[in-house]
């Protein structure tokens, strides 16, 4: 039978218009309505997911992993010291670890190299810094002496047979395997709680409070050896520079010690021909892989003559130790070695972290130029000169050759002035006391009288000052901010002296001139 067109559209029409043809329709219109619900899901899912991980995220200032322990299993875990669990809704039995308590003088022990033939004159040396009730350490001597009963040294032990060692160099002396095995003979005590080992002669004073700050800067866990160089640059290129010297002291964190103890002597004997025990010991931390970490506050003081140039312009460094006080003059005119650095224990006492700092300003009313190396002494200079220049020691010694070469130091110095108007006028420290009812220290530096020679410039004379007082307010907390020189201010004089105040340098202050 034949169907027209127009009786075809309008079967199609029907059929549209029946149950089935209506099913049809629904489901082409259901399906696009299925979608957006399944996208609207996918997508609530993913921000609740995303708000879950960021509430239970680590804090920034956190560790970058953490381990959540079940609750079930935590009671049989075992939690390290130095340890705290932490609790909170949204972290559960964290342990966290906390950091170990700051370096103190207990965690530090001394290794002190000493002869039986100078003992009796170096020890007095020792009784200067040496505090029983708070320190550990041993001196290591190479023969007996006679013991006295004297609670203000340290034990002291004979250093094992070295006999077996090589030694062939022909300048030296073999005593140096000795001293070079100080450190492995220490750690071999068994002293528990140690950190650090501290390396020094019989001859070396230390400014312990200042070894502590420096030494409270590294992790005692890793592998640490610091000390500083030489000044004689021949001496740095003799020996190397990077060899921490001896004498100025230096120090070895515990696991360094015990990874030298387990190799020492096998590395003594591979370097027979070197000279001394710095050299040996820089030796076999070379073959450990680790560098020398300088501390300028470390001072070997490899000169001969007038130590003066060097104490007052101090770098800008805690001031740690110094050494070979046999070889250079007394610190103090006027006084023997040891009543020179007994003197120096009063300032020490009140305010270690400013000791020996320089501080350089300006009396402009006069055209004076004062620096002042605090605990120590304070130079008045006619004139104005930068501070460029008077943080430069001048040359007031010899180097370790005797001779007065300006090339044979690893710094920059200055020459003494030839001219008699610019020789500076120096107050040496005569007594300190702190003043409880303002809360700052006092110092006081007497003129050191002696003959000037005539100048002719037209200016005050700083011949006319008898003293110069200084105020202070003691800054324990110095050398935990960026390394800065202190600031100082000319105030109004008094009769016969000259009165300036030493502090942190306030907003926008500078030394100018």
């Amino acid at each position: 039978m034949k169907v027209s067109q127009k009786d075809s559209e309008k079967i199609v029409w029907d059929q549209m218009r029946s149950p089935s043809g209506a099913a049809i329709t629904a489901q082409n219109r259901a399906l696009p309505k299925l979608m957006v619900w399944l996208i609207l899901f996918v997508s609530v899912t993913y921000v609740v997911y995303t708000l879950k991980l960021v509430s239970t995220s680590r804090a920034c200032d956190g560790d970058p992993f953490f381990i959540t322990t079940p609750r079930q299993s935590l009671s049989s875990s075992v939690i390290a010291p130095n340890t705290t669990v932490v609790s909170s809704p949204s972290i559960r039995n964290q342990t966290v670890q906390n950091p170990p308590p700051p370096t103190e003088l207990r965690h530090i022990v001394f290794g002190i190299a000493a002869s039986a033939k100078l003992w009796n004159q170096r020890k007095e040396y020792i009784k200067l810094w040496w505090k029983p009730k708070e320190m550990r350490g041993i001196v290591w001597l190479d023969d007996v002496v006679n013991k006295s009963l004297d609670d203000n040294l340290p034990p002291v032990k004979i250093s094992g047979d070295t006999s077996r060692f090589s030694y062939i160099n022909k300048q030296g002396h073999r005593s140096a395997i000795r001293i070079s095995r100080i450190v492995s003979e220490t750690l071999r005590l068994g002293m528990t709680n140690v950190r650090w080992f501290v390396m020094g002669d019989d001859d070396t004073v230390f400014v312990t409070e200042n070894l502590v700050r420096v030494l409270s800067k590294y992790d005692h866990n890793q592998y640490y050896y610091i000390g500083s160089l030489s000044e004689s640059h021949l001496q740095n290129i003799y020996f190397s520079y990077g060899m921490a010297y001896g004498g100025g002291g230096f120090a070895i964190s515990y696991p360094l010690a015990r990874a030298l103890d387990k190799m020492q002597d096998r590395c003594i004997q591979r370097y027979p021909g070197l000279y001394g025990s710095d050299d040996r010991m820089q030796a076999c931390m070379a073959e450990l892989g680790v560098p020398l970490t300088k501390e300028l506050g470390f001072h070997q003081y490899d000169v001969y003559g007038n130590l003066f140039g060097l104490l007052a312009a101090h770098p800008v460094t805690p001031f740690v130790s110094l050494h070979h006080l046999d070889v250079v003059e007394p610190i103090f005119p006027n006084m023997t070695r040891v009543q020179a650095l007994q003197k120096l224990m009063d300032p020490m006492k009140l305010d270690s972290a400013g000791l020996m700092q320089q501080s350089i300003c300006y009396d402009k009313t006069r055209s004076w130029t004062v620096s002042v190396s605090w605990g120590f002494a304070v130079q008045i200079f006619r004139g104005l000169f930068s501070p460029r220049e008077i943080e430069m020691p001048s040359r007031t010694f010899l180097n370790w050759y005797r001779k007065a070469d300006y090339t044979a130091y690893a710094f920059n110095t200055r020459p003494v002035s030839r001219n008699p108007c610019q020789k500076p006028f120096v107050f040496y420290l005569s007594k300190a006391r702190f003043d409880y009812s303002a809360n700052r220290t006092v110092s006081e530096y007497a003129r050191h009288r002696v003959p000037h020679p005539a100048c002719r410039w037209k200016m005050a004379d700083p011949a006319d000052l008898n003293f110069v007082e200084v105020y202070k307010k003691a800054d324990p907390k110095l050398w935990t901010r960026s390394p800065r020189r202190n600031c100082c201010r000319v105030l109004q004089s008094k009769k016969g002296g000259m009165v300036v105040n030493v502090g942190v340098c306030r907003e926008a202050e500078i030394s100018e001139m």
